[in-house]
């Protein structure tokens, strides 16, 4: 697929997104052929995909067919994951299931905790690159206000503080990115899923500051997206988790693997 193609796909997904979420768009994405993106593409179509579901803040079950992908089993269906602090839940196709108290929005009910679980370093990568879409979307929004907003006679966005905060939120946002793409085997994904999930939070926080007190209201588009953040960063393991995780197997290896051969 060259990069006209890839632009046209993007712009598809795009307008279905906006058009569409939750079970409705897991049916139109059926339509336009994404299972066959994902087994047959899935290198392009899940970053592609999974950052669009962050910049437009609409969901999908779409994890489920990532991680069904890589244990072997034929898409369509549902599957446990694990999520932060030792629960397990079950990411519905259904949007009549009742939501999180963190997001209500998406269909996912606990479930008892499993002894184990499918391949995982696939659906961290996809994750992380929702992440980072979702953080995009907080960092476009922190953006417009500053430009917008006008204090003590100045533009927000002229305040070396406010300017400092979203300079810092794009730079862990590349830097998530860049981490994403480096990301081939189960150790990169592990990385790449921590640093996005520690980007999308660090946006929540410095976008919060930026926007001020209407940031914290349910009425405001950043709401949804740090609610969105938070749960995202807790599936398949939470940022502080995964760190941990690195940790540990960095002493009981005693040496650190090469990530990127430059």
């Amino acid at each position: 697929m060259d990069a006209v193609e890839r632009a046209l796909l993007a712009e598809t997904l795009r307008k279905t997104m906006t058009a569409a979420s939750g079970q409705a768009l897991d049916t139109a994405l059926a339509d336009l052929g994404w299972a066959e993106l994902v087994t047959e593409q899935a290198d392009l179509a899940v970053p592609i995909a999974f950052r669009l579901l962050g910049e437009t803040g609409t969901h999908a079950p779409l994890l489920n067919d990532v991680l069904l992908h890589a244990a072997g089993h034929p898409l369509g269906g549902t599957l446990p994951m694990p999520f932060a602090g030792g629960a397990w839940v079950i990411w519905e196709r259904d949007d009549t299931v009742a939501g999180t108290t963190l997001d209500p929005e998406l269909p996912l009910r606990t479930v008892p905790a499993e002894d184990s679980g499918p391949p995982l370093a696939a659906g961290r990568v996809a994750l992380g690159w929702w992440l980072v879409g979702t953080g995009r979307a907080m960092l476009a929004l922190g953006r417009q206000h500053a430009v917008d907003r006008v204090q003590f006679g100045r533009p927000l966005a002229s305040f070396q503080a406010v300017r400092h905060r979203l300079a810092e939120t794009l730079v862990a946002l590349e830097g998530a990115e860049a981490t994403l793409v480096a990301a081939t085997d189960e150790w990169g994904a592990l990385l790449a899923k921590a640093a996005a999930g520690q980007a999308a939070l660090t946006a929540a926080r410095h976008c919060q500051q930026v926007l001020g007190g209407i940031g914290f209201t349910a009425e405001h588009d950043l709401y949804r997206h740090v609610r969105r953040a938070m749960v995202l960063d807790g599936l398949l393991g939470s940022a502080r988790e995964l760190t941990r995780e690195a940790g540990a197997m960095l002493r009981a290896g005693g040496s650190a693997p090469r990530l990127v051969h430059l």
